[in-house]
Formats: structure tokens, C-alpha cells, sequence
């Protein structure tokens, strides 16, 4: 009587432990989406309100790179191939869709879901944003490029970064450790040469490409706080974002679903 009475509160004890943690996890992982969120919305107050130290910055690094770019016309061919066809937001997004079409091939369900959302949403949250801000891109004398639409934020720059993103933190688990590093570092590379490549060819402002950094993160920090929300919810391992968001696509089947599994 004494041992079962002293284990039902061992069992208790160890609930109420796990049940804080799990409120520390989602409460910081709200507060780590919240911080792109924040800082966005402080860029676009500034844009919306014509700051002129802002307007300066980026009259001057467009006036600069334009003319670095007219200057060294292999160059900007260069950076018309990376913005055009490597990092074109189209390229990205067939390449995100694909990862899901495998992820859905693997029964992968729920984060194909997650894969779909987080790049659907990006995409309709920056056109919402582009229309609702109106904003003129840059007109220079002599341009080396000309885009459609409007300009802020930058849809290039988001749609980097949370491709990005999605690549990451679902392919992780099947680099090896020694290797995800660098895999970081290409990532973060690219979403920040796409953010280059937008403003030396003139077509967008740099707070342009600074508040598509930031919106692309704010939808990816989010859905990866809802999808690890639902998994510490259903009673799986709280992962870093290291890791990737399901270690379990390192075997040859996702790990089963504990509340089918229940069921059964």
C-alpha cells in the first residue's frame, strides 16, 4: 500500500516536471517566433513612414552597387544568373514541392503538411504585404534590371529564406552531424546572397530585402513552434532546431503516430 501510494506520487511528481517544461518550450519557442515578428514590424513602420536616415541607407547602397555594377559587367551577369535561375522564388518553390511530393511518398504526413503550409503561407503573406504596403522600386538613371510590382518586402529574399528553411530542418536528420554545419552555412549564405544579388541589380530597396529576411522568418519560426508543439503534445522527444524538426526520417519508415499507436 505504502510503495503503490509512493509511486502513484513519483508518477505525479514526474508529470507536473514534464508538464512545466513543455510550458518553458512552447513559451520560448513563442517568444523566439515573436522576435522576427517584432523587428519586422519595425522596419515596416519605418518604410511606411518615409524615415529619412532609413531612406538614406538605401538611396546610397543602390546609387553605390548600381554603379559598381555598371562598372564590372560580368559581374552583373552573374548576378542576373543567381537571381534569375538559381535563387529564382520559382526554382525554389518546385524544389520545396518536390520535397513534399517525397515526404507524402514516405507517409511523412505531417510534415509534409508543415512543408506545404510554412511555403504557402510565405508566399501569400509577402504578396498580402507587397499590396497592402504599395512601395515604388528603386528608379535609377542607367538600370541593370527592371522587376515587376512593388516592391516591399522582397519576395526573392523571403522566399529564400523560408525554402531555406523548410530544406533544413527537414532534410537535417539525413546529413550527418559532422556535416550540418555546413549545410547551415550554405543556407544562411544563399538567403543572404539572394538579399545581394535583389539590391545590386537595383530592383529592390535594402529595407526591402531586410523585411523579407524577417517575414520569411517570422512564418518559419511559427509553423516549426505549432509542428514541435504537436509533437511534445502527442509525446515525442523534444528535438533542437539543429536536428531538424522529425529525427525519425533517419530510418526507412517515420517513426508510428503514439496516438494510433494507442489506439491499437
Amino acid at each position: 500500500m505504502v510503495l503503490r501510494f509512493t509511486m502513484r506520487r513519483f508518477r505525479e511528481r514526474r508529470r507536473r516536471e514534464a508538464d512545466r517544461r513543455f510550458g518553458a518550450r512552447l513559451l520560448g519557442a513563442a517568444v523566439l517566433a515573436a522576435i522576427p515578428a517584432v523587428f519586422f514590424g519595425l522596419v515596416l513602420v519605418l518604410v511606411e513612414g518615409h524615415w529619412q536616415p532609413l531612406r538614406r541607407l538605401d538611396a546610397g547602397a543602390a546609387r553605390r552597387l548600381n554603379e559598381t555594377a555598371l562598372d564590372h559587367p560580368a559581374w552583373t551577369d552573374t548576378l542576373r544568373l543567381l537571381s534569375d535561375w538559381v535563387w529564382d522564388p520559382l526554382t525554389l518553390r518546385v524544389v520545396v514541392a518536390l520535397l513534399t511530393l517525397w515526404l507524402l511518398h514516405r507517409r511523412a504526413w505531417r510534415l509534409a503538411a508543415w512543408s506545404a503550409v510554412t511555403a504557402v503561407a510565405g508566399g501569400l503573406i509577402g504578396l498580402l504585404v507587397k499590396v497592402v504596403v504599395e512601395r515604388a522600386r528603386p528608379s535609377l538613371e542607367d538600370p541593370v534590371a527592371h522587376a515587376p510590382g512593388f516592391s516591399f518586402p522582397s519576395g526573392h529574399a523571403m522566399t529564400a529564406t523560408t525554402s531555406f528553411a523548410i530544406l533544413l530542418l527537414v532534410l537535417l536528420p539525413m546529413v550527418p552531424r559532422a556535416w550540418r554545419v555546413a549545410c547551415w552555412c550554405v543556407a544562411v549564405l544563399s538567403v543572404l546572397g539572394v538579399g545581394f544579388t535583389r539590391v545590386a541589380l537595383g530592383v529592390h530597396w535594402f529595407s526591402d530585402v531586410v523585411g523579407g529576411w524577417l517575414l520569411g522568418l517570422t512564418v518559419v519560426s511559427l509553423t516549426a513552434w505549432a509542428f514541435k508543439a504537436w509533437r511534445t503534445d502527442i509525446g515525442r522527444r523534444t528535438t533542437e532546431l539543429t536536428d531538424g524538426l522529425e529525427p525519425e526520417l533517419t530510418g526507412a519508415h517515420p517513426e508510428p503516430d503514439p496516438v494510433l499507436h494507442k489506439k491499437h
